[in-house]
């Protein structure tokens, strides 16, 4: 008999989705506070304040960009500013942002190429190498650090070596993966690394954070396709940290608080020790999952994410029937896979609060109950719970 009752009014006790994520108490706080006008003295010193601190949290040189809205919109304008008329572009595909990535820049670039891998698997630096080799014209390389519907981490400092010895710039989207761990952003030779708040930050998400190079702002500055005047400009921002310049436009007075508040959570903990704990989490998941008796997706474990663990779904389970079981039953909201990784696999986020090794118990649990109720077999929680209670305690 098909079960009728309904999960849509069941309460969400632990959101352990990739994002958005749940944010930091002190956060929502932060939101909380007055919305000064963007003009009023007080809020452009703190303008000023936060780009600088976050320059401190990103480890970079140069002064970082804030744009008024969600990371996908960092992510279009660093297509359009980087990509100058006659460009060939390399744009490396290990997921379905990855791939989607390419869209946005295809129309911009005189040759537009890709190296594909499967969607379990991450980009081989030799083979950028070899490509590079063949194709010295490249001017733009682009890859996601972190592609989030396969829960896969890109060897970016690797590639990036590779990248800045050929002299082609080199985008990098770490939305999901920066601030849960560790990124020596220049030594990778990112040229342009978009990211944001909304995920190991612990805030919603609003804004995007653009860590750009002087090699970059030399190219877009350089480059007369480059938008000004526009929501997807980034040059109109270079000089807008200074609390005696104006605005582009009206800054997200709101956001820039709450990510005051993150950046001086991170900054107290201190960015290794929040990578650990996302590291920790993660590993404990992936031992649950396997004592479990299931499957990672990623090909091989050493390139599964810290900040995001993802799980072959079994043999005929549907994995909206399983969100929604997980939901209904235990409070547990998690993630789907996306376009050629849906219903393939769910994942589990481990970003900002849930970054810590007990939600691990609590999404093992919720998933390993929702599996057997929905297939009859047998799931070993207890095991699941007991290896990654192994991790916790080493």
């Amino acid at each position: 008999m098909k079960d009728t009752r309904a999960t849509a009014g069941t309460p969400t006790l632990f959101t352990l989705t990739t994002g958005p994520v749940n944010c930091y108490p002190e956060v929502l706080s932060a939101i909380g506070q007055p919305v000064l006008y963007d003009y009023d003295p007080a809020f452009l010193a703190q303008y000023e304040t936060v780009v600088l601190k976050l320059q401190t949290a990103l480890g970079v040189s140069t002064i970082p960009v804030i744009l008024q809205g969600e990371p996908v919109l960092g992510l279009e304008a660093a297509a359009h500013s980087l990509i100058a008329p006659g460009d060939t572009v390399l744009n490396l595909v290990s997921g379905v942002y990855g791939a989607g990535y390419g869209e946005w820049l295809r129309p911009r670039a005189q040759a537009f190429h890709e190296i594909r891998v499967p969607y379990d698997d991450v980009i081989d630096p030799a083979a950028v190498a070899a490509f590079l080799g063949a194709h010295p014209e490249t001017a733009v390389v682009a890859v996601c650090h972190h592609d989030t519907p396969s829960g896969t981490i890109n060897p970016i400092a690797e590639i990036g070596r590779v990248v800045r010895d050929h002299g082609a710039l080199f985008v990098v989207d770490s939305v999901s993966a920066w601030a849960g761990m560790a990124i020596d952003i220049e030594a990778a030779g990112a040229d342009l690394l978009v990211t944001g708040p909304n995920k190991c930050l612990g805030c919603p998400p609003a804004l995007s954070i653009l860590a750009v190079s002087d090699r970059a702002w030399a190219k877009m500055e350089a480059n007369l396709a480059v938008p000004r005047g526009s929501i997807l400009s980034i040059l109109d921002w270079k000089e807008a940290w200074r609390a005696e310049n104006p605005f582009p436009f009206t800054p997200s007075v709101a956001e820039i608080n709450a990510l005051n508040a993150a950046l001086d959570l991170y900054l107290a903990e201190g960015p290794a020790a929040v990578w650990a704990r996302h590291a920790r989490t993660a590993e404990a998941t992936r031992a649950g999952v396997k004592a479990m008796g299931l499957a990672l997706w990623a090909a091989r474990e050493e390139i599964a994410s810290p900040t995001c663990t993802a799980v072959k779904l079994p043999e005929g389970v549907d994995e909206t029937a399983l969100r929604d079981r997980m939901k209904r039953d235990y409070g547990v909201v998690i993630s789907s896979g996306r376009a050629e990784t849906f219903n393939r696999l769910v994942r589990i986020g481990h970003m900002g609060p849930t970054a810590h090794p007990i939600y691990a118990v609590i999404a093992l649990t919720a998933l390993g109950g929702a599996l057997a109720g929905l297939t009859g077999r047998n799931i070993d929680i207890g095991a699941g719970i007991a290896a990654a209670e192994a991790v916790m305690r080493g």
